[in-house]
């Protein structure tokens, strides 16, 4: 009893540590990027990346939280490079539309990922669910696009960063599971990640040099007059890491399907937070929709579930 007891208390633990990652991540790259005023939304990702590298290696070389698996051929590189840069322009998308739209609506667009997720894996791999589940995608896309309507903050530029990052974490799912689908070259989201993210930082490293010029010099001259910028900077790329890594330890420990659900919560628990503390304004036709793309991604899960 006392095993079940801890147990559940050590899972419901893990659950809040995700929470409390993902909502602080993103609250805290909103905060950075708009209301701090450190417009580098590539270099903001690059800090990510590189916190992602040491840290998943900390973690499965030295603390072996998971057995290191290996790259065994070139061409298995290939498919975690490009896995690697679809993900690195998934996670810059959704940080440069951070700058221009608020937290709710960013959330709303982003709980659009299963219908992305239904059609390129239609296109990819010609797998067909049933006409059920194709028709809980409705709400899904028809709430963002009376969110959008109705949405006080509208910025065209951020909404388009931002279903492109949408749909580029959903390919990434879908590539994932085609690349990488025999026995031999499976890895799990920790190896996978630890692999992914030095290739990020190549692909990025250059691009915050061009695209956002003398970033590492106003950056440390940002420090120099208010030296809180560092430690942000610092814990916000740490808590991107925690939230990979709760990601992981969550689905170990429940089920993906426990995941998916926790996440919607996720989102409206974002949506009200963020409300709360950026005090930006939200309208009664903005909140319906967003609550309607939520009660499809809902009823879409349970479709899915109820197709296997």
């Amino acid at each position: 009893m006392k095993v079940s007891v801890s147990g559940k208390l050590f899972t419901l633990g893990l659950i809040s540590f995700w929470y409390a990652s993902n909502i602080g991540v993103l609250l805290l790259n909103k905060y950075l990027l708009s209301n701090h005023g450190f417009r580098y939304p590539i270099f903001l990702t690059l800090c990510h990346m590189m916190a992602c590298s040491i840290l998943s290696y900390v973690a499965i070389a030295w603390l072996k939280m998971v057995p290191m698996q290996t790259v065994r051929s070139r061409v298995q590189f290939v498919k975690i490079s490009s896995l690697g840069l679809i993900f690195c322009l998934s996670v810059v998308g959704g940080n440069i539309s951070l700058r221009y739209l608020p937290v709710s609506f960013n959330q709303a667009i982003g709980a659009t990922t299963p219908f992305f997720t239904a059609v390129f894996a239609y296109l990819m791999t010609l797998r067909r669910e049933g006409w059920l589940t194709y028709v809980t995608l409705l709400p899904v896309v028809a709430g963002v696009i009376i969110a959008s309507g109705g949405e006080p903050s509208f910025h065209l530029f951020g909404f388009i960063m931002c279903i492109a990052a949408t749909a580029a974490r959903a390919l990434k799912t879908v590539l994932q599971g085609v690349l990488l689908s025999s026995e031999g070259e499976k890895l799990n989201s920790m190896n996978l990640l630890m692999y992914m993210a030095p290739v990020a930082v190549a692909f990025l490293l250059p691009a915050s040099i061009i695209m956002e010029e003398d970033v590492i010099g106003i950056t440390i001259s940002l420090a120099r007059e208010d030296s809180s910028i560092l430690w942000l900077l610092m814990f916000n790329s740490a808590l991107a890491y925690f939230v990979n890594l709760t990601n992981f330890l969550v689905t170990k420990h429940t089920s993906a399907l426990t995941l998916q659900v926790l996440g919607n919560a996720k989102g409206a628990v974002a949506v009200v937070i963020s409300i709360l503390i950026f005090r930006n304004p939200v309208s009664v036709t903005g909140m319906f929709g967003y609550s309607l793309t939520v009660i499809g991604v809902i009823l879409y899960s349970e479709a899915k579930k109820r197709g296997k």
